[in-house]
């Protein structure tokens, strides 16, 4: 059996962990090290709803590509712009919260630039507090949309009313005897 200390069950270890073993401390560093983010995209609203899920799904895609993971999304649809951007008076706006190494942002920064249908965006780094919140909202709406389900549920179940139906009972065995 082997020993965990020796250097080739930390290499195993290591491959598991990172794939290829790493070139540097920077890479290391780059690896080991995740934030969490939140993109604010705001698109032209005057694209068709099919090209607007494009660019959302090519956002995703380059996110995921890029060793990100996607907690959630936020399609808040068309609203309208408090000054207009770009001749725009309408934006559409979705909002990405992921989690991905520090490396992503300025690929993320440079498709958005480049883009011509995103007109605005910022990128930001949650702190704990910002995801206890965002977490803490999304675990209430959970438990909420559960409630309303039961709530339905024991509305639409017909209440049976046992008790009228034994004085009835009652009643017929008095007029046979």
């Amino acid at each position: 059996m082997e020993d965990s200390s020796s250097p080739c069950s930390l290499e195993r270890q290591l491959k598991f962990l990172f794939g290829e073993p790493p070139k540097d401390r920077r890479e290391v560093k780059d690896r080991m090290k995740t934030n969490i983010y939140e993109s604010a995209v705001i698109m032209n609203a005057a694209l068709d709803d099919e090209q607007i899920e494009s660019v959302i799904s090519r956002i995703k895609e380059l996110i995921t590509n890029n060793g990100g993971e996607i907690r959630d999304i936020e399609n808040w649809g068309r609203k309208r712009l408090a000054y207009m951007i770009k001749k725009n008076k309408i934006g559409y706006y979705v909002i990405f919260r992921f989690n991905a190494p520090p490396t992503i942002i300025v690929k993320l920064e440079r498709v958005y630039s480049l883009d011509e249908h995103i007109i605005r965006y910022l990128n930001i780094i949650l702190d704990k507090n910002a995801v206890e919140f965002f977490e803490g909202r999304k675990t209430a709406a959970i438990d909420e949309s559960k409630s309303k389900a039961e709530s339905t549920i024991t509305k639409s179940k017909p209440v049976i009313d046992d008790s009228k139906d034994d004085t009835k009972d009652k009643d017929d065995t008095k007029d046979s005897e």
